[in-house]
């Protein structure tokens, strides 16, 4: 039992930070329309605030990567949840748009961090038979983290407590995780890879034998550790990025940047507005079909973690690709062409089965894959990489979405059209720069892309 409770606490902790990055995410949605009326704002001021935090996320995870390969993936983890206290602080207490933006970006560089750091540090420790569920907790606990913020919008809606303003509360809440996050971080063991990288190969086999079901198997994946670690003469460069690990950094970009042109995080951050102007919903019946969206998308992850590692990785993701591209193509047909006042309902279960499509498969998958190929020199600045990629196409997504929508006079098949053929274009760059990681080791993942990028 103790064994089982250790591995636990390890793995879910370890996601912590993508609980975080999705309350963060999913927060701003009803507290943004409260802080435009308080600090009387334009809609361009309220937008910013709105994508400040990516602005952050840009950087935190473009700078923590190098970062974390020097001093390791838990002093780091424990660094985003400083900065995850600090900027939920500050965004509670901010007392006009200037304080907003700064105390935003500054969150916005714990998201990132939190989004570079999570998959490698939960791909270097799970073993490689349950890589894909474990890693999968990363995105579980982002859409979790989604729902809680909706749901923690809901509760404070309207509730000015102690004199202070209901959406004060909603920002303030996600002070409760940011101070979990620094526990964990405290109590959490260093990544064994990293650790063996380094010569400290007992503490390692300490950390493996925690986690690994037998001291065979611990004995072993640590021989393998150390032997790809001996082989290679790697000494985490950029020439060595851009040369060994050329094959994983186009598979890396590519798939984060499809994630987020799918269009994901239209629905995240702008699905009431798109009930509101697209059908006509009142503003607390179209938070709520964000709520039903929520619990979808978090029940399809729950799935997703527990047959992720039954199914080939190439396969899920195709799979993901060809139901989104399906859903919305519909989606846009039913808004062009037929009657706009009875395709609400219609709207509302294709949303819910593109939103099934992506929970199972790109949502998680890219986050793990992330993880995985990335040679153990470079893992970090590589995860910190396909992050930034993330992180651009989740602002191409959110500054241009509601200018689509309006170009199509608010007819939602426009845009989503739009996602629909990126969903399609992600199947041709799967097949082709995709690589298979199921079931197998880093050490193995790690040897097949380095004898490709050498021929």
């Amino acid at each position: 039992m103790k064994h089982r409770l250790n591995t636990t606490f390890i793995f879910v902790f370890g996601a912590l930070g993508g609980m975080l990055f999705g309350f963060d995410t999913g927060i701003i949605s009803g507290a943004s329309p409260l802080i435009e009326k308080d600090f009387h704002l334009g809609a361009a001021q309220t937008g910013f605030i709105t994508s400040s935090v990516l602005i952050g996320s840009m950087i935190g995870a473009l700078v923590i990567g190098g970062l974390s390969d020097k001093y390791g993936r838990r002093k780091l983890l424990i660094v985003s949840a400083i900065l995850f206290l600090l900027g939920s602080g500050l965004s509670a207490t901010a007392i006009g748009f200037l304080p907003m933006v700064l105390a935003r970006i500054l969150l916005g560089l714990a998201v990132g961090a939190a989004s570079a750091l999570t998959p490698a540090y939960l791909a270097e420790l799970a073993p490689k038979e349950r890589r894909g569920s474990l890693s999968t907790l990363f995105q579980l606990m982002v859409t979790f983290g989604i729902l809680l913020a909706y749901v923690s919008n809901l509760a404070f809606l309207n509730h000015n407590l102690l004199g202070f303003r209901d959406w004060r509360w909603m920002l303030a809440s996600a002070l409760i995780p940011s101070a979990l996050l620094l526990i964990g971080g405290i109590l959490l063991p260093e990544s064994p890879r990293y650790l063996a990288k380094l010569g400290h190969t007992q503490e390692a086999y300490q950390v493996l034998l925690a986690i690994q079901k037998d001291d065979a198997a611990a004995s072993q994946e640590l021989n393998d550790i150390t032997r790809v670690a001996s082989e290679e003469s790697h000494t985490g460069s950029a020439t060595e990025l851009f040369t060994v690990a050329r094959p994983a950094i186009i598979a890396a970009i590519g798939i984060m940047l499809f994630q987020q042109l799918v269009g994901i995080n239209s629905v995240i951050y702008f699905l009431p507005q798109v009930f509101i102007k697209g059908f006509g919903f009142p503003e607390d019946q179209a938070i709520w079909v964000s709520v039903g969206i929520g619990i979808v998308n978090f029940a399809s992850t729950i799935i997703a973690t527990i047959y992720m590692d039954r199914f080939a990785r190439k396969t899920v993701l195709i799979f993901g690709s060809v139901v989104m591209a399906v859903s919305l193509f519909v989606l846009a047909a039913i808004n062009f062409f037929g009657d706009v006042s009875h395709a609400a309902v219609p709207t509302m279960v294709l949303i819910g089965i593109y939103i099934l499509g992506f929970a199972v498969s790109w949502g998680p998958l890219a986050w793990v894959m992330i993880g995985e190929i990335f040679p153990l020199s470079v893992r970090g600045i590589g995860t910190s990489i396909g992050s930034a990629a993330n992180w651009i196409g989740n602002f191409i997504v959110s500054q241009f979405f509601l200018m689509l929508l309006a170009a199509f006079h608010n007819n939602v098949g426009g845009p989503f059209a739009i996602f629909a053929v990126f969903a399609l274009l992600s199947i041709p760059f799967v097949i082709r720069f995709v690589p298979e990681t199921k079931g197998r080791s880093l050490e193995e993942i790690e040897e097949e892309l380095t004898a490709h990028a050498r021929k």
